[in-house]
């Protein structure tokens, strides 16, 4: 934009010249040399914090699919990158021990309320303690919590999708073992109910970004598309701010400035929602400041968006 800037002035400036509007003095002469000066200073270096400029990343969560039971696998009916809903079957462990307890606790708390049962009536005629009518009391409620925890082992032997989204790189087979070992989980989940958009933003050039703000993003998925959004939050830390708890002393390191991280909403859901995890662009954020470098961002994110045709970095 500098260089198409300066080439419009000096076609204004060779043509009066040539039509003998002005005299080609010193001072027009040296006129280039001010005008780069001026658009520097004036335009180019304040657009910085005017309208910042960043990487773009699109991210969602991934959660790893850990059971809470062991045992062994004997269906995997997910395909991998195949939407899912949320509760749709992931796949399923061998049910039969976790069957068989509730089956043994139901057995024995069946004869312990007939036996509570019992004891109630012969204490009500005065024929029985009221000890043995706690006892069994005691005995049923233990049971019927007993009964609680094995259901639900029972139940976890079948894993459902916790959002909307889908499975990758799908290596469970019929046959495997799994472990409830969060060092080991069975597969990787991605939720796709939330996109996130994130822009990396010089901390020089990030003073004045506040929530609301405009945005404009082009993605080197979308080429020659430019999405709108909106600024959410500044996240408030990165991971060279961040103390951790030790039992060490502060260990000197060099400190190095980088970028400050940006949320970005984007006012199309559908489309945040069609973008792939880990697609890139170039995202501007227009504050309150040098409005007139708006208009220059603007050109220069639109040269970039077409120039994604055949720049693949």
């Amino acid at each position: 934009m500098m260089i198409a800037l300066m080439t419009l002035y000096l076609a204004l400036l060779s043509s009066l010249v040539w039509l003998g509007a002005i005299s080609l003095n010193a001072f027009w002469k040296a006129s280039p040399l001010i005008v780069l000066l001026l658009l520097n200073v004036g335009l180019f270096i304040p657009m910085g914090w005017g309208a910042p400029q960043g990487k773009a990343l699109v991210y969602r969560n991934s959660v790893s699919i850990v059971p809470d039971v062991a045992g062994e696998v004997v269906d995997v009916p997910v395909s991998p990158n195949k939407p899912l809903k949320e509760g749709d079957i992931l796949f399923r462990i061998d049910p039969t021990p976790y069957d068989a307890q509730v089956k043994a606790i139901e057995a024995q708390l069946k004869l312990s309320s007939t036996r509570l049962t019992q004891m109630t009536s012969l204490y009500e005629r005065d024929a029985g303690r009221s000890f043995d009518v706690e006892q069994w009391q005691s005995e049923v409620d233990q049971l019927k919590a007993q009964l609680q925890s094995a259901q639900w082992n029972l139940d976890k032997t079948v894993l459902r999708a916790p959002a909307d989204g889908y499975v990758t790189n799908v290596a469970l087979r019929k046959g495997a073992r799994v472990g409830n070992l969060s060092v080991s989980p069975a597969m990787a989940f991605i939720d796709t109910s939330v996109t996130h958009v994130v822009v990396e933003i010089d901390q020089i050039d990030a003073r004045y970004i506040a929530p609301g703000q405009e945005v404009e993003v082009a993605f080197k998925f979308a080429p020659g598309r430019i999405f709108s959004g909106k600024v959410e939050s500044i996240l408030q830390a990165v991971a060279t701010g961040q103390a951790q708890v030790s039992g060490q002393a502060v260990m000197p390191k060099g400190i190095e400035t980088v970028p400050f991280v940006v949320r970005v909403a984007l006012d199309d859901a559908a489309v945040a929602k069609s973008l792939p995890a880990g697609a890139t662009g170039a995202a501007a954020v227009f504050t309150d400041r040098v409005a007139a470098s708006h208009l220059i961002r603007r050109v220069l994110l639109r040269q970039i968006a077409i120039l994604n045709y055949v720049v693949p970095f």
